[in-house]
């Protein structure tokens, strides 16, 4: 192909019934994933923590409640929920009210102590803040968006929308409005939860969605290791690889979007881990779901619009300016992995490309 290095190109197809390797070029060659970082996070975050998990949104009263007046504060406690939503606090706010609390009198609290403080990961250029992602934290609602802007103190804003929507709702609400960490002897008082694990990675992989993925790789952390960085949730998933016989010589997990420049995964990887995907009845349903469909929706809405890959094959996509992605399956017949990296890379020829492969392994 004009415009990409072969040398710094890989590809890898395995039939699914026996395993075969059907086509091998620098299979162990690493290189950059771009969005392809999304599948040993789907892969890792369903054999860990199983399709039907959700996140809770708690929120806990410091105080005592006297008649209808809580004295004292009340904690919005968050534990990384990415879809969070107005919505979602409008809900508490109905189960305190329900609860009988109509006036609080020590402000709100916003607890994004269940992750670390750092708003990015390692190796994003600095403009990936904002512009790909918003701040990564613990309680983020509505994607930290504050009227039009992104804010960066995602905690004190989602704390400010629960007074706001308190006070909607009829609870009065004195004192301050700010972040910390709820005390050991809160009581709980109100929670939502989020969708399902498959739903969100269904948004996730379908539109490569990288605020999800992070929040994601984050929660592995926390559930698996009682931390909420983002490099235990790598260290979950390089494990995961690990058990399953995913060759793991020349990948780095780092992100779990792809957005960092220090990711490395290699064609032999994704194909192996595809392949295990597959046989695994716990994680194949959900993880066949959640790619984007050829020529029909989610990144590959507008690609592989003939037959025979149209509507067959499932694959997820990945775009950055110096690496192009394409690994996925024609199912119950292939697994695919395409890695194409340059600096920079023209994604138009690097497409063609990868459309073309998936062409001639959906017409088999």
């Amino acid at each position: 192909m004009p415009h990409v290095a072969p040398a710094r190109s890989a590809g890898v197809a395995l039939d699914l019934d026996t395993g075969t390797v059907v086509f091998a070029q620098n299979g162990a060659r690493a290189l950059a994933p771009a969005s392809n970082e999304k599948l040993p996070l789907t892969y890792a975050a369903l054999v860990r923590l199983g399709p039907t998990f959700r996140i809770e949104t708690d929120v806990l009263g410091e105080g005592e409640l006297d008649g209808t007046v809580w004295n004292g504060a009340l904690v919005l406690k968050g534990n990384g929920d990415p879809t969070l939503s107005r919505a979602g606090l409008r809900a508490l706010a109905a189960q305190l009210k329900a609860a009988g609390i109509r006036k609080v009198t020590g402000g709100v609290v916003g607890d994004e102590s269940s992750y670390d403080a750092r708003r990015v990961v390692s190796g994003w250029k600095p403009s990936f803040f904002i512009d790909e992602s918003p701040p990564l934290s613990a309680l983020v609602v509505d994607r930290a968006r504050v009227g039009r802007f992104v804010t960066r103190a995602p905690a004190l804003a989602a704390a400010t929308a629960f007074r706001d929507v308190l006070r909607t709702a009829g609870v009065v609400v004195a004192g301050s409005v700010r972040t910390g960490r709820a005390a050991d002897w809160s009581e709980p008082l109100a929670s939502v939860s989020s969708p399902t694990l498959a739903a969100m990675l269904r948004f996730m992989d379908r539109e490569s969605d990288n605020f999800t993925a992070e929040m994601l790789l984050k929660q592995l952390g926390l559930s698996e290791l009682d931390r909420g960085t983002s490099a235990s949730g790598a260290s979950v998933i390089s494990d995961v690889l690990l058990e399953a016989g995913v060759p793991m010589t020349g990948v780095r997990i780092v992100d779990g979007s792809g957005l960092s420049r220090l990711d490395r995964l290699t064609a032999n990887a994704l194909a192996t881990l595809l392949e295990k995907a597959w046989a695994d009845p716990t994680v194949q349903p959900t993880l066949a779901a959640a790619l984007p469909v050829a020529g029909v929706n989610g990144t590959l809405e507008d690609r592989l619009r003939k037959p025979p890959a149209r509507g067959r094959v499932i694959a997820k996509t990945g775009t950055t300016d110096e690496a192009s992605s394409l690994s996925g399956y024609v199912p119950d017949r292939f697994a695919f992995a395409i890695l194409q990296n340059g600096h920079p890379l023209s994604w138009w020829w690097a497409r063609r490309a990868q459309d073309r492969f998936a062409q001639v392994l959906a017409a088999q």
